[in-house]
């Protein structure tokens, strides 16, 4: 059973739409794919409509947090999507989005890039726009040579010279807001730190005592020193290990599959979810 719990569509800042998700998950061969679009659900419709027969969805979103300055995503599984707290939150998450995109496009032409707005809203066009549309915005203009090159000091990253903040939820209430959604929150990626800051290791304990289910180990930017520093951390808390790919379609170089989670672990986070349960696939209808 491969089971990959980290993957974006065009509802966010991937490059495959919602069918086309599910559809190259079931042609990778995995048997389970989630669905998590940077603060928004907008993609389940579409995805559900198309999960192929022999494919499970499981339909989650990946929240934008910042603890102590430092940014942070925490992935949550199978909650309710209309629960009136949570879905307030994403709001204010998701509606920062445009000015604070449109901010960093302004940063960058006081430094001399040809960027535009216009450039930036096609590159998202229906998406919940982010970063990647606009490194991908500098990726088109030839200022770097891919997305990842964007996410440094230079430019896009953490305290870069073209950052801009945006509103982001404290990581404590949005582990509460999930679960009272009926959801299970991961920390996506917490030791990748050539994308900047990361949250301090001890940071970790006082997470899993607020409810935090698991943390995400094994990830294209983890080193292999680091999983192994995670996954001890894991054991030492009682949290659940999961691995992913973080697909974002060509808008990155990793591929659907190319890390997994154990089938058990799989397992327990469908158990202690409550407020939605996986969809397995019929066939599908939309094209």
């Amino acid at each position: 059973m491969r089971v990959d719990l980290h993957c974006h569509s065009t509802a966010s800042d991937g490059t495959d739409t919602p069918a086309e998700l599910v559809r190259n998950a079931a042609a990778a061969g995995l048997d389970v794919v989630a669905l998590t679009d940077h603060d928004t659900t907008r993609g389940y419709a579409e995805a559900i409509a198309a999960v192929p027969a022999g494919l499970t969805l499981v339909t989650g979103a990946e929240l934008s947090c910042r603890l102590d300055g430092v940014g942070l995503h925490m992935l949550a599984y199978l909650f309710d999507p209309d629960e009136p707290e949570l879905l307030r939150e994403r709001e204010l998450v998701r509606d920062d989005r445009v000015p604070r995109a449109k901010a960093v496009v302004g940063r960058l032409r006081d430094m001399g890039v040809p960027v535009t707005w216009e450039q930036v809203a096609r590159i998202a066009g229906d998406g919940s726009v982010g970063r990647p549309h606009i490194a991908t915005a500098l990726v088109e203009l030839g200022v770097v040579a891919d997305v990842s090159a964007a996410f440094t000091t230079q430019w896009l990253a953490d305290g870069g010279r073209a950052y801009v903040a945006k509103h982001e939820s404290d990581p404590f209430e949005a582990i509460r807001l999930v679960k009272a959604a009926g959801g299970v929150t991961v920390f996506a990626h917490p030791g990748a730190a050539k994308r900047g800051r990361t949250v301090p290791e001890s940071a970790l304990a006082e997470l899993a005592a607020a409810g935090l289910d698991g943390i995400e180990v094994d990830h294209m930017d983890h080193e292999p020193a680091t999983r192994a520093r995670l996954r001890g951390l894991a054991a030492e808390l009682g949290l659940l290990v999961t691995g992913s790919s973080d697909y974002h379609g060509s808008r990155k170089t990793c591929v659907l599959g190319e890390y997994t989670t154990d089938p058990e672990i799989y397992g327990e986070i469908t158990r202690r979810a409550t407020g939605a349960f996986p969809v397995p696939g019929a066939g599908g209808t939309t094209r």
